[in-house]
């Protein structure tokens, strides 16, 4: 019988009854505090000497299989079963976590109205056997796939949602036909290039987290683009964006940006997500106006200013920088009428005075109403 492993003993379906030195039992899987040392698991398994054993052959026979007491395995249907029990006529078909891996085996073509098409985290490494639903899908999700290369959605034209999340791909290929797209997303592959979305005219959100991005390039074309996320990639400047005149929310956390002077070209902008970057200024907002949710976390900034002509300021979001200044966080956020949410936390300011922090930053922003995570006061 083979020694259990730290993880074996985890899987679910297999209860496992073990036995530590003090005789205590466990069946929910899980091995006893006694079975392990300060290493952590000791790879035994231990069976005290008066413990009662059913079958005690299983201890001494290498060779030994309780055949007759073994629990059958979860069957999974075969690709091209998987859709038998759905209706011809329906216009959504979700297969999710049903290790898929051919999109022809699942004989598509029977499904005349499909709309919405979900095939999230299955084993698909091809993108085949979808011009079938040329004429009705509108939505397609890939998310969590094994596809390295963008290929088969040359028919797709109706597509406006394309979802191609954490998956291979290194090259943005072969969809900038798709011009009714509104809504694509490419989190967590291994792109390092923006590319090939010349044609994406009415693209409203672009998703681009989680990629080895550089540089902000090759989005002139997205006239109508709204949002665009970019976070956690090696962005180290925001220049490249002047051509998004309609550029309202901007995520771009987790980069190396240094300046916010380039943000002058998106006038527009009324959401800043910029938190864990290396900026040590403010300076290059006073040309964005409309922000209203501005979040700058986890930065060097020592100073507020700039944030003087931002009049239409909501949120606030500015912990674990070097702000130690309260009288300047008065002068230059006091204005801002529609202010309701500030956090500071991490600050000087808070970790010099922590019970008094929050009161005096009340007294200095009466508008307020959120303080960290505390409500200070019910509008």
């Amino acid at each position: 019988m083979a020694a259990p492993t730290e993880e074996g003993n985890k899987s679910p379906g297999h209860h496992i009854e073990l036995a530590d030195d003090n005789n205590t039992i466990r069946h929910d899987g899980e091995p006893s505090p006694g079975m392990r040392n300060s290493k952590g698991w000791d790879g035994k398994l231990r069976v005290p000497k008066n413990a009662l054993v059913a079958n005690p052959e299983a201890l001494s026979d290498p060779e030994y299989s309780d055949d007759e007491n073994v629990l059958p395995g979860e069957e999974l249907p075969a690709d091209e079963d998987l859709l038998d029990d759905e209706s011809e006529d329906t216009d959504e078909i979700n297969c999710i976590h049903s290790r898929v891996q051919s999109i022809p085996a699942l004989r598509l073509e029977r499904f005349k109205q499909v709309a919405r098409l979900c095939l999230r985290q299955n084993l698909i490494q091809d993108i085949e056997g979808l011009s079938c639903l040329a004429e009705t899908l509108q939505d397609l999700d890939l998310y969590d796939n094994l596809i390295s290369h963008i290929r088969g959605l040359d028919e797709l034209t109706n597509l406006t949602s394309l979802d191609l999340s954490f998956n291979k791909i290194k090259h943005i290929k072969h969809i900038s036909h798709l011009t009714n797209l509104t809504d694509l997303y490419f989190v967590s592959n291994k792109i390092s290039t923006i590319e090939g979305l010349d044609g994406l005219t009415n693209l409203r959100q672009l998703e681009l987290g989680s990629n080895r991005i550089r540089e902000l390039q090759n989005l002139d074309a997205l006239k109508n683009l709204e949002e665009l996320w970019v976070a956690k990639n090696k962005i180290t400047d925001l220049s490249g964006l002047s051509g998004l005149p309609n550029l309202r929310l901007l995520s771009i956390q987790s980069n190396r940006i240094r300046s916010l002077a380039p943000l002058s070209d998106v006038p527009g902008l009324e959401e800043l997500y910029i938190s864990h970057n290396a900026l040590e200024s403010l300076e290059g907002l006073e040309s964005n106006t409309k922000l209203r949710v501005l979040d700058i976390s986890n930065n060097r900034v020592r100073s507020l200013q700039g944030l003087g002509p931002l009049v239409e300021l909501e949120e606030f979001w500015a912990s674990y920088n070097q702000i130690a200044d309260l009288g300047e966080v008065e002068r230059e956020l006091k204005d801002k009428k529609d202010l309701t949410t500030v956090y500071l936390e991490g600050n000087p300011l808070q970790l010099r005075q922590p019970a008094l922090y929050r009161n005096k930053v009340r007294l200095a922003l009466p508008q307020v109403q959120q303080i960290d995570a505390t409500f200070v006061r019910v509008s």
